[in-house]
């Protein structure tokens, strides 16, 4: 019994830190993409190239799991189950993911990954689009996210419109610019942020759409490898008409390897589970809030790896737009938390639903906790 224990303790224990190491590793894992994969386009690989490899090393790497683990549970594949699969693979591995590395491009990878702290906002304002998220000003949860969605749009607005003076984290020789270069980086400045701001807006529409998808085909592997082999193709297609010439394919012992690799088994791969894991245990508001973390590591790996010059309007914008995430985060945590729910979740584990009630009701002749509570139908229908 002594030797039990200190074993179940040190079990509790690791079972409490293990998420936060999780997501903690995740971010460190993401922030190395975004160091990687811009050192490989700096070096000539083409971004829809290596968005391109990044899926079919994902697919590679998924599919083999989602055909073992799910063969029990996975659905019969539909027609319009399969156009939806395909908008998906569109919205996230193309769009979302070429005009990122091309916003990437222009402006810096700490500046990228800054903007990216935009998401659950911009995810906030479609999910009220698209009514899958209820907005009560009486309540204090809803006004904090829409308060938190707009500090996030100001702090976008000030990263855009006010570079600033350069910060020095490393002193380094200073470098006069001449005016027709200042003006130019300014014009790509600008152009890497609307091509950013549009990643995000895709990355959010996928979401969405993925959470419609779910209804219809649950089986969250399976749908993974069709995203990633669906991606895989339609990046091929976007990449022979964009890009010119089979040498741009070849891949050797560099960068280009590295990044492709890199991106799909740990970007792609491991982090869906990660991700799966993690949202499972503690939520996707825990998910989230980590976020941050990886602007930060980012813009120390760009400091230090590739030199990049930090300035005062990125560093406002992005407190500001953190500022922004936890407002929304904190409302989201509270979103749908009543006493009324508590009280009826101690007793009730499942709430039998029948079609045809017209109204709410308890039947009171069963005794003890458990009642039997009849809902009516939604006449709502989850689709777009």
């Amino acid at each position: 019994m002594g030797d039990q224990m200190p074993c179940a303790a040190l079990s509790n224990v690791w079972n409490k830190v293990k998420p936060f190491l999780a997501i903690i590793s995740l971010q460190f894992g993401y922030a190395g993409m975004y160091i990687i994969s811009l050192v490989s386009l700096k070096h000539g690989m083409s971004n829809f190239i290596l968005c391109t490899y990044r899926h079919v090393v994902a697919t590679i790497i998924i599919a083999p799991f989602a055909f073992v683990l799910e063969r029990k549970i996975r659905p019969k594949m539909t027609l319009p189950i399969f156009l939806r699969i395909v908008v998906l693979g569109l919205l996230e591995p193309v769009l979302d993911q070429n005009l990122y590395y091309l916003g990437m491009m222009k402006t810096t990878a700490t500046y990228s990954s800054a903007f990216v702290n935009m998401l659950p906002a911009v995810t906030f304002i479609l999910a009220m689009i698209f009514r899958l998220e209820k907005i009560n000003l009486k309540k204090i949860y809803s006004v904090a996210k829409i308060i938190g969605t707009a500090i996030t749009v100001i702090g976008a607005m000030v990263m855009t419109l006010y570079k600033g003076p350069i910060v020095d984290f490393i002193k380094s020789g200073g470098v006069a610019h001449h005016g027709t270069t200042t003006e130019s980086a300014d014009k790509h400045w600008v152009t890497g942020t609307i091509m950013l701001l549009a990643s995000i807006l895709s990355w959010s529409s996928y979401f969405i759409l993925q959470s419609f998808t779910l209804k219809m085909y649950p089986a969250e592997l399976s749908l993974t490898a069709w995203i990633c082999l669906m991606g895989t193709i339609e990046n091929a297609v976007a990449s022979l008409i964009m890009v010119r010439g089979i040498s741009a394919w070849k891949l050797g012992w560099d960068s280009r390897l590295l990044a492709a690799s890199y991106s799909g088994i740990v970007c792609s791969g491991i982090a869906y589970y990660v991700q799966g894991v993690v949202i499972r245990e503690r939520g996707p508001v825990f998910l989230t809030s980590f976020s941050p973390l990886c602007m930060i590591i980012t813009a120390a790996l760009g400091t230090f790896v590739l030199s990049e010059q930090v300035h005062l309007g990125s560093i406002l914008g992005a407190i500001i737009i953190v500022s922004g995430l936890y407002t929304v985060v904190w409302g989201k945590s509270k979103d749908g938390k009543s006493p009324e729910s508590d009280e009826k979740s101690k007793g009730l584990q499942e709430l039998p639903i029948t079609n045809n009630a017209k109204s709410i009701n308890v039947d009171e002749s069963i005794d003890g906790d458990a009642k039997i509570v009849k809902i009516p139908a939604s006449h709502r229908p989850f689709s777009t």
